[in-house]
């Protein structure tokens, strides 16, 4: 790990994180999806409706707490989504758009690039609304961590993971 000092304020965590390269990410419960295909097919089913009503195809999701720590998000992060009790996949952040809605409350759309990526798959228990995840702590991709495991098919992986063996 390397420290440095903070010498009057010159180097913010905003600043230290884009000279290391180290990403801030969000985990998320994927909530309505039994497996990362029904994921995929949500997100290819919302772009083809945005097309449809000639808006710009964004995959958005939206939450109620806006992040505090959004320019790291942005810098890099990914919002990794959790299926079935299990991180699963991830899809990069684009912007953090915090509005108001219609009732006068504070939310937040997440943009995100629609590229779902397949991670080493890791037990995650229940939780609302989302969670900060450091670079350090995120997942791999499984084309990193297991080449050839994404070829495999979705029940398989879990099993697997589950026996210790991915």
């Amino acid at each position: 790990m390397v420290h440095l000092p903070v010498m009057h304020g010159l180097f913010s965590r905003f600043k230290l994180v884009r000279l290391f390269g180290m990403s801030l990410h969000l985990v998320k419960l994927c909530v309505g999806c039994d497996s990362v295909a029904d994921l995929e097919d949500w997100i290819r089913e919302k772009l083809k409706e945005k097309k449809r009503r000639r808006q710009k195809p964004e995959h958005i999701h939206t939450t109620r707490m806006v992040p505090k720590r959004g320019e790291e998000l942005i810098d890099g992060g990914s919002l990794y989504w959790v299926v079935r009790g299990q991180i699963a996949c991830r899809e990069r952040i684009l912007d953090i758009r915090p509005f108001i809605d219609k009732d006068g409350v504070g939310r937040c759309r997440i943009v995100l690039d629609g590229k779902v990526v397949l991670v080493e798959p890791r037990p995650r228990a229940a939780f609302q609304g989302w969670r900060y995840l450091e670079a350090k702590d995120a997942p791999r991709d499984l084309s990193r961590a297991a080449p050839g495991a994404a070829r495999m098919p979705e029940t398989m992986r879990r099993e697997l993971r589950e026996l210790g063996l991915l």
